[in-house]
């Protein structure tokens, strides 16, 4: 058996807490702001700063913040949303929060991102559906152009699950500032982490003023309004029936930092993504595929294709082998439509998502994270190419 606690296991994912962090957690602490106040806002705005938006609203998951801005964009019983089949299934499970139903739609073989051809397809067979939710995986935007484009013709408002996708680029434009929101994550293994947490981005007045309201039990108050008011700090009116999804201030205070950082972080990850690329090439694998090299992308993931009809094991006997080499790793991600509960509910089968069915068996997730050390970086080039080399299927020649 791996040992996953032995000093030298490379784990898949680890997040970056500098003393910066720590110590500003540790001034939140002192000052008796501890839930929703000036260290929130405080991220917000810088936040909205670095993405160019008008608002950025933060919240206590990814999952929360999606589930925020379907419902300010009026998403309820009898609407459906479309939504890539190969994500984590918080993208599709925010869409029956709200009683409406997910439209699954097939990806892109080469990038695992939302197909618009396929979309396109079913948005036509389906007739009206009421959001679009692309999902922009490990890192590298999706087709936004095209996306954008097919959610006018169609009539659907555009949400955007950017929980791997901070900093990413678009042509040029910065994700956060496409789409009517978009949502990202702080997830402990996220490119910038609160331990859990998330943001809502958007331009749209009327939308952030619902999220704001709707994040905290339907008050059209929030605490730091209430508390720092001149107005009786005890008053306050329910207008909706809201959720409890607001950010503390200690979660925004190792955000600020790691906004720092951002740049930084992604750099790194850029630059073991090359090196892997570099050393991964001419083994029977297909490499993460950019689309567009000229825009940037976060590299929330490094997900190797193998070639299973060139090498003697399987997907999940290579994932073995590398943790026996002292290696973690993961799958991104086991899609919807292989779900109990998703396929069940919809009558889902492999054959109806052809592309996400086939990836499904040949992907895995290598460590990508800016705390790798170049040693460790390393030992994974060595592990991957020792185990792939030895897997190899030779062709006898008599």
């Amino acid at each position: 058996m791996t040992d996953h606690h032995k000093p030298d296991f490379i784990h898949f994912a680890k997040p970056s807490i500098g003393e910066e962090e720590i110590a500003e957690v540790g001034r939140c602490l002192r000052s008796g702001w501890v839930t929703t106040g000036p260290m929130t806002r405080r991220f917000e705005a810088e936040f909205a700063a670095r993405i160019g938006a008008r608002h950025a609203l933060a919240v206590n998951s990814a999952t929360a913040g999606l589930h925020l801005a379907l419902e300010a964009m009026g998403v309820g019983p009898g609407d459906h949303v479309a939504v890539p089949v190969h994500t984590f299934t918080a993208s599709a499970e925010v869409v029956r929060y709200l009683g409406a139903e997910p439209l699954f739609v097939d990806v892109e073989p080469d990038t695992l991102n939302l197909d618009p051809r396929r979309l396109d397809e079913e948005l036509g067979r389906h007739g009206t559906v009421k959001a679009i939710m692309p999902v922009h995986f490990a890192g590298q935007a999706c087709d936004m152009d095209a996306i954008s484009d097919i959610a006018r013709r169609h009539g659907s408002q555009l949400i955007e699950d950017a929980a791997h996708s901070f900093p990413t680029t678009c042509s040029g434009r910065l994700i956060g500032t496409i789409g009517k929101a978009t949502v990202f994550s702080f997830y402990a293994t996220k490119t910038i982490t609160t331990g859990e947490g998330g943001m809502v981005v958007t331009d749209d007045d009327a939308l952030a003023e619902r999220v704001k309201v709707m994040r905290l039990h339907g008050i059209s108050r929030d605490v730091f309004d209430r508390y720092t008011s001149n107005k009786p700090s005890w008053f306050y009116e329910v207008i909706a029936p809201g959720f409890k999804y607001n950010m503390t201030d200690v979660a925004a205070a190792i955000g600020v930092h790691q906004l720092k950082r951002a740049e930084e972080f992604r750099s790194r990850r850029e630059a073991i993504a090359r090196a892997y690329d570099a050393a991964f090439r001419g083994l029977p694998v297909d490499l993460p595929a950019v689309r567009r090299p000229a825009d940037t992308h976060a590299w929330h993931l490094y997900v190797l294709q193998l070639r299973l009809n060139a090498i003697a094991i399987t997907r999940d006997e290579f994932i073995t082998r590398l943790a026996e080499a002292g290696i973690g790793t993961s799958v991104h991600f086991i899609p919807l439509h292989l779900q109990p509960y998703w396929r069940d509910r919809y009558a889902l089968r492999p054959e109806d998502f052809p592309v996400a069915s086939r990836q499904f068996r040949r992907i895995v997730s290598l460590p990508i994270y800016p705390a790798m050390t170049d040693g460790e970086v390393a030992r994974v080039i060595q592990a991957v190419t020792s185990i792939l080399e030895s897997a190899t299927i030779r062709e006898v020649v008599a």
